[in-house]
């Protein structure tokens, strides 16, 4: 049983899902950001700013700056009522319609009679966006501000803005969870870019698809053919005869996860492919797959469920 991003047809386009321009909090034109990205080897990014009243709730159009090799999607950071800390939700929102209805949400603290946040995520998947909980752990998020989300395609595990910038990176732990629970979610890495710090080109997801298109890499997304990086390339993930089998390029560390404290390394020197028995993972409903390089750069598989023995 070979994982969705490695199985699908097509072939691997690096992305951003997270990133802001000077229509909310960030620095640079949307026209700079793009080229910036474009400029780096991207093969798309989602301009994603607030939609905040303060800033007159954006969806950045950013058509024009799409070309033959360079897309865009489009979408944003929503944001509606307050978790359990009391801090407004930020739900990430990508392929959502240029015409998508803010919420009320005149500013970055919640007002008496918004939206929910799990309204507001549910909604925009209905509209068709593929939804992420973000940043859960500079949010301070619960679990149960986690479960409340049941529309989320996927949570943030890795922001490279809140690494940067508060060492708050991690989305881990809500997500291992979930999953244990019973959620079915992907995983994405993002840079949350607003050019005010090194805050860009440090998380990204690889997406496999036929063609370089807004609908075809939305479809992508939602049907989990991707993975997340900070910089090793995954090049194959199986399950075969019990064991794990992983393709890579060059790292030092190859690690299995599964549910509770289930999980195995290996450790070598510039590894290309590992194999991982299965056994400690027998009671595990799912199972994802690490890889970290020399520099300690990782490279992150989307969870998969069942097939322990296949």
């Amino acid at each position: 049983m070979q994982l969705t991003a490695f199985s699908a047809p097509g072939r691997f386009r690096r992305g951003n899902l997270h990133t802001h321009s000077d229509l909310s909090d960030g620095v640079l034109t949307p026209q700079e950001v793009c080229r910036r990205y474009k400029a780096e080897g991207y093969d798309f990014i989602a301009l994603t700013d607030h939609m905040i009243g303060l800033y007159g709730y954006p969806v950045a159009d950013t058509l024009p700056f799409r070309d033959a090799g360079f897309t865009t999607l489009l979408g944003a950071e929503l944001h509606s009522g307050a978790m359990e800390n009391g801090e407004l939700w930020h739900i990430l929102a990508v392929g959502l319609p240029a015409d998508f209805a803010p919420a009320d949400a005149p500013g970055f603290v919640p007002v008496a009679g918004q939206e929910s946040g799990p309204a507001l995520a549910a909604r925009a998947v209905a509209a068709g966006a593929f939804v992420a909980i973000a940043h859960p752990q500079w949010s301070g998020m619960t679990l149960a501000d986690a479960r409340s989300i049941t529309a989320a395609h996927a949570v943030e595990i890795y922001n490279h803005g809140c690494a940067t910038g508060c060492d708050r990176a991690d989305g881990f732990h809500v997500a291992d969870l979930l999953l244990s629970e019973g959620r079915e979610l992907s995983l994405i890495a993002t840079d949350d870019a607003h050019f005010t710090e090194p805050d860009h080109f440090g998380g990204w997801v690889m997406v496999k698809a036929e063609e370089n298109t807004p609908e075809a890499l939305l479809a992508a997304l939602k049907a989990g053919a991707f993975y997340a990086s900070t910089g090793p390339e995954l090049r194959d993930v199986r399950i075969a005869d019990g064991a794990v089998h992983v393709e890579s390029s060059a790292v030092s560390t190859v690690i299995v996860q599964g549910h509770g404290c289930a999980a195995k390394a290996i450790h070598g020197d510039s590894m290309t492919r590992a194999t991982m028995p299965l056994d400690r993972f027998a009671r595990s409903p799912w199972i994802r797959v690490t890889v970290i390089d020399r520099a300690g750069k990782r490279a992150w598989s989307n969870p998969v469920r069942g097939h322990m023995t296949a």
